[in-house]
């Protein structure tokens, strides 16, 4: 039950962020990826401020010999760079290219019911079932 709550209170507290500087809003970020015009530096700064944030507790668990609420930490070892990495990079940055959403701000946003925010979480829901049925099984 302490995993739950702690990651039920971490999930609002990044939402509530989301909300607060404005990524939950896609002109926002494609304003960003716009150098053409109006361009948006919002998202620099917030990328920034996250960083400046996030360091010194990554540091701090870092010295940690296991997590609060498990048993051991379960950080990636791959170092691989493959088509299966770079085809979900590429289909993750042009997603997020059109629509101005990635995973976090479309949920924050899925509250709006628009149209768009909708479809793209469809989608995005579609996208990971599709993941999890077309991966290999174990042997």
């Amino acid at each position: 039950m302490r995993v739950i709550i702690a990651s039920l209170i971490c999930g609002l507290l990044f939402g509530f962020g989301l909300l607060i500087s404005g990524m939950s809003n896609p002109a926002r970020v494609l304003n960003f990826l716009d150098f053409s015009s109006n361009w948006d530096a919002t998202l620099a700064f917030v990328m920034g401020g996250a960083i400046l944030v996030a360091a010194p507790g990554m540091y701090w668990v870092r010295k940690r010999n296991k997590p609060l609420f498990a048993d051991k930490f379960d950080i990636p070892t791959s170092t691989t760079i493959d088509a299966k990495l770079i085809l979900g990079s590429a289909a993750f940055g042009i997603g997020w290219g059109i629509s101005g959403f990635c995973p976090g701000p479309a949920v924050v946003a899925i509250a709006s019911l628009q149209t768009d925010v909708l479809l793209f979480v469809g989608a995005m829901v579609v996208g990971m079932l599709a993941q999890h049925w077309l991966k290999p099984k174990a042997a």
